[in-house]
Parts: structure tokens; sequence; C-alpha cells
């Protein structure tokens, strides 16, 4: 990905840690459901396991666009920037 530019989002290390803590948990989640697999364990079981993991996917993306709307859209916003508008738009048909 050379010469390729990303925006960056400076976050409040609390709200960093508490992010890397709810992402390590569903990756432990994961490497559950990858044991699961490797014990043959019931098929049901297995898909309550990635039932709670879609969830907690979900929500981990629903703190970040919350804080996203009301930093970063926010903030550009007030600078007279009005792209994030555009790109929580395109954010909701990924999500739909």
């Amino acid at each position: 990905m050379a010469g390729k530019t990303f925006k960056v989002t400076v976050r409040k290390d609390e709200y960093k840690d508490k992010l890397i803590a709810r992402i390590n948990r569903i990756k432990g989640q994961m490497e559950g459901v990858s044991k699961m697999v490797e014990e043959h364990r019931y098929c049901t079981d297995i898909l309550i396991q990635l039932a709670a993991i879609d969830k907690a996917v979900k929500s981990l993306a629903s703190v970040i666009l919350d804080n996203h709307l009301h930093s970063c859209v926010v903030n550009g916003i007030k600078n007279g920037d009005t792209s994030g508008i555009d790109e929580v738009s395109d954010l909701f048909k990924r999500f739909v």
C-alpha cells in the first residue's frame, strides 16, 4: 500500500484500551470456536457462539460509530468540512 495516505483518529488512552479489550475478547471467542470445531462440537453449540460473536462485533462497531459521529464528524462540521456526513452515509449502506 505504498503511496496511499490514511486518515488518522487520535483516541484517548482510556477509550483505546476499552476498544482493545473488546477486540481481544472477540478474538478469544473466535479461538474458542476454532477449538470447538477441532473438538467436533455439536453444530448448534458452535452456531450459538458465532451468534454471540456477531453481536459483540456489531456492538463494537456501534460504539466506534457513535464515537465517530460525536467526535470526527462534529469536529469536521465545526471546521467547515461536511465530508464526514457522506462517510457515515456510506457506512450505513455497509451495515444494512
